[in-house]
């Protein structure tokens, strides 16, 4: 898929698919991760998670095309949230940025890109509560992430509060959305709202926060820094000062202490995981999987403080197999799942620090 030919090609064979054939392949290329989780959901979720996920993919594709100046990303992000509300335009809309797209986006992305007005119909198919949910969680998502396109973001965010709003914008409103989709579909989980949709936004900064760490060499490269420098200012370090070829024990410090509050949330997550029906196992397990490979990246990182590359901290293909196999085990027993939360992510608090996860003041 390197030319216009084969991308070409392509297109033609997945129009050819079925919806959810073709979500289901869309997903494997742009998130092996969500394309391995998703799947898991009972059959009355799964078209509108996995649609969930490629509109929101659509917005990072948008954000992060280095092709498109600031100005252009805020005009097609506020485009696409009418797109999505109301069906219409997406032709239009998905011929203008295919063209603009660079090479530095991956192909899976080109072809999702080309692909939206399919994607679109398809969220058009959902029941009404359901489509409500996803526009809101676009909605919020690409009014929100323009707001860092303006900003000198080489000595990271200036305050902890600062990284919370950015992990709502693109991550803590998807897991609202994910709650209000789940209590859609189960009238024993919407017993639980008020609590899921609070404790879904630190699920979602949990995981955030998780990749964040793992990726700060890449962002480093980019000139990008994701961190909040009040943290670091307690240890003593300036995050103006960041390089890929930063050897300062004053960072890993901060870094400790980022770990654990990521842990917290990650700890928020369980709880929510928990207050789902035990008998809902594909649920559970969506959520397991994902808690759990976030937990084994943020022990892989508090072993090696000093690691330069994202490779370094990623986790085998045997760690997320065990963690599969694992969840599957425990699903349906709160008492286990603490148990092993507990054993597994006991080396990632930080002595002397604390941190409460609250829900997002603009909720």
């Amino acid at each position: 898929m390197n030319g216009p030919q084969p991308l070409t090609e392509n297109l033609q064979s997945l129009a050819k698919l079925a919806d959810d054939e073709l979500q289901a392949v869309l997903l494997e290329g742009v998130s092996r991760t969500f394309a391995l989780t998703i799947p898991q959901l009972p059959g009355t979720l799964y078209p509108a998670v996995a649609n969930a996920y490629l509109l929101c993919r659509i917005v990072d594709t948008i954000e992060d095309e280095i092709s498109l100046t600031a100005e252009q990303k805020k005009r097609f992000c506020s485009a696409f949230i009418q797109i999505v509300k109301t069906g219409q335009g997406a032709e239009a809309f998905a011929t203008e940025l295919a063209g603009l797209l660079s090479d530095q986006t991956i192909p899976a992305e080109h072809c999702l890109i080309h692909l939206i007005p399919r994607v679109i119909a398809i969220t058009h198919t959902l029941d009404p509560a359901q489509i409500d949910a996803l526009a809101g969680c676009v909605e919020t998502m690409a009014n929100g992430m323009p707001i860092y396109q303006a900003l000198d973001l080489h000595a990271g965010l200036k305050t902890m509060k600062d990284m919370d709003d950015y992990c709502y914008y693109v991550a803590g409103c998807v897991g609202e959305m994910l709650a209000k989709l789940f209590c859609h579909y189960s009238p024993q989980i919407d017993t639980h709202r008020d609590e899921l949709l609070k404790l879904s936004v630190s699920f979602g900064q949990g995981l955030q926060m998780t990749n964040i760490l793992k990726d700060i060499w890449d962002d480093a490269k980019r000139g990008v820094c994701w961190l909040p420098q009040d943290i670091f200012t307690e240890t003593g370090f300036n995050l103006a000062e960041l390089t890929p070829e930063t050897d300062d024990d004053r960072f890993r410090q901060g870094l400790e202490h980022l770990i654990g509050i990521a842990r917290d949330h990650l700890q928020n997550a369980l709880h929510y995981t928990q207050l789902l029906p035990s008998h809902e196992t594909g649920i559970r397990n969506f959520c397991l999987w994902a808690l759990g490979m976030a937990i084994l990246t943020l022990k892989k990182i508090k072993q090696n403080l000093s690691f330069n590359e994202s490779d370094q901290v990623k986790i085998s293909r045997s760690s997320v197999k065990t963690t599969i196999a694992v969840c599957k085990l425990t699903a349906r027993s709160n008492l286990l799942l603490t148990l092993i939360f507990n054993l597994t992510s006991r080396d990632l608090k930080t002595p002397g620090w604390q941190y409460l996860p609250k829900s997002h003041t603009g909720q």
